[in-house]
């Protein structure tokens, strides 16, 4: 006879249960300092409430562990009939009933009951079967009266189909879970945020529990940390962050393919004087001083925006620049407006801390078409043109010039090129000479370089001598003219030795007294090439020479003792002491070539030029007066015959223009110093 069959014991038929309460406990809303769930409203100004935020990524089901093995006694009643009363209903078209409520069930139902996070057993169809009191409060209804009701409808699971499809999935069984967050509306009025989780109950079993978690507390402190993040402390303006985010949002394509005149307009402003009231009352005055300045900032915006369809962005990008945008804007006669409002709202002193203060400031303006355009490309036009509003004068407007920028963007490629121009040997030089005004014979050349660069062609000094000088590359590029111009001189001197020898004269900047030895650098080119020092004349601005004090000084004489000789370039023009040009190491002047040209002017069509009296009488006083200080004179810019004729008539030594010849190449003035020009 056979043994019969052991009881199976009630607790085998209980752990069926286990997934269902652990999955219900596992989608409990996490501790609240955990990572939010980002939100899409902006801190700025109201944005319509996304229909869905649901994140739609199946999630595994927990791996349960397995629990220690306990001795347990199976139940009196352990007959199959028995075990099947007590199991769940897994028929597959019928949703759990409730049953009786049997003593091995109670904790589980207390449990879901007493839970502090609002669950419902929901059946396949979607209608909730039971829910707890927590489900009950969070809706304001009692958990009676949410049984039959659709689940979709009282937690927003319907209204966008991506989520409703994904809710029907998981019915089905074909998903594992479904996790997203919506905004409901409470019967007593307020809106609150939930994170809804929905998730089968047991593994083929029909139904699935739906929780749903209160986030409004931590979707608030989202909130309230992304204007902190986005805002400035000081003005309570928009930052850089946010004004870059609402800048590139307003150049995307389907900003402007909406509607609106798909233009965009700034005005980037910087306060003129800011820094002295930092520095005197602190910045404690200093910070208050911006945040007056931000009220008069956005009272002008408000004024703008007053019957348009969007107001100005009012934003601080930080120290003292703010910045107004201008969204679909009309054009540039609305952001010459705008900013002429910022400046007049200005001009009025402020009152902070019991003192008036005043600041003005200087804007840039740029206004175009959005498509097409970049953030950074719209700020890099701003910036430049607010540089150009201070080189102008300050307070003032500037508004962006496309040609300007060209010529500014053409100086900066020159800026980065020069230094490694010097070292590739992208220089040359020419000649133009120097011709005694009595004898007409050529007496010496003055070297002046040129740039042959590979892309934008020969150019001349005054492109790129001013930029060499500002970034400390006129040294290097000093040195090799000054060896240049000595070697050629005296390979003149070698190739036409029964020529008197002629000098060669060179422009030398401060900055390479100031930066380089001068003085040795001169005495090693001389010593290499074997060029006498008296063939030598270097020429100074008369700025740079009047103001020569110290160091300038000393290495001008030392020069000068060693036989080379010191020209004043386009005297006349700077600040002249006379007194202090007797002591200075000085053998030759150079007129500016404006007192030249003032010799003649124009008179009525057909009528004979006629020479100008002042301009005769001033060349012809500081002739003499340099003879008597035992100077030489030469006259630039000679262009016509009739201004060397009274130029040679009151005494001027020598002249250069273009009467006698253009700057030429070595070769040209080689054939010079065969006869006259």
């Amino acid at each position: 006879m056979a043994e019969p069959a052991p009881a199976t014991p009630r607790f085998t038929v209980l752990a069926e249960s286990v997934p269902a309460v652990v999955d219900l406990l596992g989608s409990a809303p996490p501790p609240a300092c955990t990572t939010p769930v980002p939100a899409r409203e902006s801190a700025l100004e109201p944005v319509p409430e996304p229909a869905s935020e649901s994140v739609l990524e199946p999630a595994p089901r927990p791996v349960l562990e397995p629990a220690p093995r306990r001795v347990l006694e199976p139940a009196p009643d352990s007959t199959p009939d028995a075990l099947l009363k007590a199991a769940p209903n897994t028929a597959p078209n019928t949703a759990p009933a409730p049953g009786p409520d049997t003593g091995a069930e109670r904790p589980f139902r207390s449990a879901f009951s007493a839970a502090p996070l609002a669950m419902a057993v929901v059946d396949h169809e979607g209608l909730v079967v039971s829910a707890n009191e927590t489900f009950g409060a969070l809706l304001g209804a009692g958990p009676d009266e949410l049984a039959g009701q659709p689940a979709a409808e009282l937690v927003d699971l319907a209204s966008d189909a991506r989520t409703r499809h994904a809710f029907g999935e998981v019915l089905r069984g074909r998903r594992a879970r479904l996790r997203c967050a919506r905004r409901l509306k409470h019967p007593d009025g307020h809106r609150l945020w939930v994170q809804v989780t929905v998730a089968p109950l047991t593994p083929g079993s029909p139904g699935v529990l739906l929780s749903v978690a209160d986030i409004s507390a931590r979707r608030e402190l989202q909130a309230r940390l992304r204007h902190l993040k986005n805002h400035d402390p000081v003005t309570r303006l928009p930052n850089r962050t946010l004004f870059f985010e609402r800048l590139s949002a307003a150049l995307e394509t389907e900003s402007y393919e909406r509607g609106g005149s798909g233009r965009v307009g700034l005005c980037y402003l910087d306060l003129d004087g800011f820094k002295a009231v930092n520095d005197t009352l602190g910045h404690r005055v200093g910070d208050r001083l911006l945040a007056a300045v931000a009220e008069r900032l956005t009272r002008c915006a408000d004024e703008a925006g007053h019957g348009r369809t969007s107001t100005p962005l009012v934003a601080r990008l930080g120290g003292d620049e703010f910045a107004l945008l201008v969204e679909d804007s009309t054009g540039t006669e609305q952001l010459a407006e705008l900013a002429e409002s910022v400046l007049s709202a200005l001009q009025e002193p402020f009152e902070v801390a019991g003192r008036l203060l005043s600041v003005s400031a200087s804007i840039g303006v740029v206004e175009r078409h959005a498509a097409g355009s970049s953030a950074t490309a719209l700020m890099q036009a701003a910036d430049t043109t607010l540089y150009w509003a201070k080189a102008d004068g300050k307070a003032r407007w500037t508004l962006f010039d496309p040609e300007r920028n060209a010529h500014r963007m053409t100086r900066q490629a020159l800026v980065s090129t020069l230094r490694a121009a010097v070292e590739r040997g992208e220089f040359a030089l020419e000649y133009q000479p120097l011709v005694g005004m009595e004898d007409g014979r050529l007496r010496g050349v003055e070297a002046l370089v040129r740039w042959r660069h590979p892309e934008f062609g020969t150019l001349t000094p005054n492109r790129f001598i001013a930029l060499a000088e500002e970034d400390g590359s006129i040294v290097p590029l000093g040195r090799w003219i000054l060896a240049t111009a000595c070697h050629q001189a005296r390979r003149w001197q070698l190739d036409h030795p029964d020529e008197p020898p002629i000098f060669v004269s060179v422009n030398v900047a401060v900055r390479q007294v100031w930066d380089s030895d001068l003085v040795a650098d001169v005495a090693e080119v001389l010593a290499r090439t074997g060029l006498a020092p008296h063939l030598l004349q270097l020429e100074l601005t008369e700025s740079a020479v009047m103001g020569s004090a110290g160091r300038p000084l000393e290495a001008l004489r030392s020069l000068n003792d060693m036989g080379v000789h010191i020209a004043i370039d386009d005297f006349g023009t700077g600040y002249s002491n006379l007194a202090y040009l007797s002591r200075l190491p000085v053998s030759a002047l150079k007129l500016d070539g404006s007192f030249v040209r003032g010799f003649q002017h124009e008179e009525p069509e057909g009528a004979a030029s006629r020479p100008s009296p002042a301009d005769e009488v001033i060349v012809e006083a500081m002739i003499q007066l340099a003879h008597r200080l035992g100077l030489t004179v030469t006259a630039e810019c000679v262009e016509t015959s009739d201004q060397a004729s009274r130029l040679r008539r009151i005494g001027c030594d020598t002249g250069q223009g273009w009467l006698y010849s253009r700057p030429v190449s070595p070769d040209r003035i080689s054939e010079l110093l065969d006869g006259r020009v």
